[in-house]
């Protein structure tokens, strides 16, 4: 799998992130660099125009890593609000960046925590703030 599905990012989780990345250290780790290219790629749409099916900030999502065959449940999150309760998933980590504007149904070839390809796969989108009215979070 080597073309990389289409993205969408609201103009708001954009203006976050951007701020998230300017505070970051020259020499940030691969997952700072993984989330600017995205950011590059991605289509970004007002938070009202978000489709429903897409992975925003703070969206609770179901997806299937496909190489190992286990689906979890986890919330994409920013640093800072990451907890330990094995539901969050940061964006900075390679899973969180890769789930990032990705629609349900979507699959995506990526980088794992152990430099090795793992392929992610939206399976539904559970919880997304957008779809639930929340365009100022």
């Amino acid at each position: 799998m080597s073309n990389k599905p289409n993205i969408i990012i609201s103009s708001l989780d954009l203006e976050r992130l951007e701020r998230l990345l300017d505070t970051m250290p020259a020499n940030a780790s691969l997952g700072v660099r993984q989330l600017e290219d995205e950011l590059e790629r991605a289509e970004i749409v007002a938070p009202r125009d978000v489709p429903a099916s897409v992975v925003t900030m703070n969206s609770k999502v179901r997806f299937q890593v496909k190489n190992t065959a286990e689906e979890l449940n986890m919330t994409l999150v920013y640093p800072k609000d990451m907890d330990t309760s094995g539901g969050t998933i940061s964006v900075l980590a390679p899973i969180g960046c890769a789930l990032l504007g990705l629609s349900t149904g979507d699959e995506i070839e990526w980088p794992g925590p152990n430099g090795k390809p793992m392929q992610v796969r939206i399976e539904e989108i559970l919880y997304q703030p957008e779809r639930a009215g929340e365009f100022h979070r």
